[in-house]
């Protein structure tokens, strides 16, 4: 154990030199990639079908968050120094929130009606349409505002107005301890359980399938595990390593402190890093094929080409072509 006032001494070097990097490989990889996106579900709308509602809204909040990157750069190149306001500071902090809570609500959604058109194809055929999944994105975003307003509330600037925080300050850190472990089980831990048990029951399927094609079989439960491991690395280290730091600056201001609480600090903008990673990820990982890899699978199980799959849309003459053209493949 150290002295309280060793504790207290954070060397922010490496924020400095870490985030920035990220934040500059995050802006360009992101605009290009949700440029390429938008651009590929306006060419495929009526292909892909209802699901691309939800693909344009997680394009919208990766944006929204893009947009803010350049300050925050800025802010942390320069050594911590904010200059931009107070107000200006909470609605940074408050599109970030709103992005990485919007995203894994619509990656949520996406994954529950990739499960329903695939693992209960009959059962929703026909029953889903577009009015359905513009009010649930409609109830993502009034949810996801809701979980995110109340930061906007704690304080995001030094008295003198030269710091912009990610949390808050010293004074409300125990009352932002609990809104963020709340924030962080309704936000992240019951979407990350629907998620797992969504991919699980799918690549249960396609394990247990006989008749599919082993190669077509191994890419899909290959794509599949990585979208589940992509949702895992870019979350699950930025809601664990956010509450355990939090909970060491609780524990610095009772008069602990320990060696590895230098180590937290390091691990949270990590995971900072790794969270803010998932808007230039998304469009890789949901706009390039993967829905046509797992339903093509399906397609050629005798089930799927039987009931002549449109998942989850009302039927067009367009989709039925192209998922004929791709049954006789």
């Amino acid at each position: 154990m150290e002295s309280n006032s060793t504790c207290k001494l954070v060397h922010l070097d490496f924020t400095h030199k870490f985030l920035p990097s990220v934040y500059v490989t995050v802006f360009t990889l992101g605009v290009i990639g949700n440029c390429l996106g938008l651009k590929s579900m306006y060419d495929n709308w009526r292909k892909i079908g209802n699901v691309n509602i939800f693909v344009l809204n997680l394009c919208l909040a990766d944006i929204l968050y893009l947009l803010t990157l350049p300050y925050l750069v800025v802010y942390y190149a320069s050594n911590s120094k904010w200059t931009f306001g107070d107000v200006f500071c909470k609605l940074l902090r408050l599109c970030f929130c709103i992005n990485l809570y919007g995203s894994i609500g619509f990656l949520t959604c996406i994954s529950v009606y990739r499960y329903l058109g695939i693992v209960h194809t009959l059962r929703v055929k026909g029953r889903i349409a577009a009015r359905h999944s513009v009010v649930i994105v409609t109830l993502v975003w009034f949810l996801v505002f809701l979980q995110s307003l109340p930061d906007m509330f704690f304080d995001k600037t030094s008295n003198n107005v030269t710091s912009c925080f990610d949390t808050t300050s010293d004074i409300y850190i125990r009352e932002y301890l609990k809104y963020s472990i709340g924030r962080t089980v309704l936000g992240f831990g019951i979407p990350l359980i629907i998620m797992l048990c969504c991919y699980g029951h799918v690549a249960f399927t396609l394990m247990t399938k006989k008749d599919i094609d082993v190669f077509l079989k191994l890419r899909c439960l290959r794509l599949v595990v990585i979208l589940t491991l992509l949702f895992s690395v870019c979350f699950i280290p930025y809601h664990i390593f956010r509450n355990v730091n939090l909970a060491t600056r609780i524990s610095k201001l009772d008069g602990t402190c320990q060696k590895w609480y230098s180590d937290v600090y390091i691990a949270n903008q990590v995971g900072n890093g790794l969270a803010c990673m998932n808007s230039a990820i998304n469009p890789l990982v949901y706009l390039f094929n993967s829905d046509e890899l797992l339903m093509k699978c399906f397609i050629k199980c005798g089930r799927a080409r039987q009931s002549a799959v449109v998942p989850l849309a009302e039927d067009s003459p367009l989709q039925e072509q192209t998922l004929d053209s791709m049954a006789k493949k």
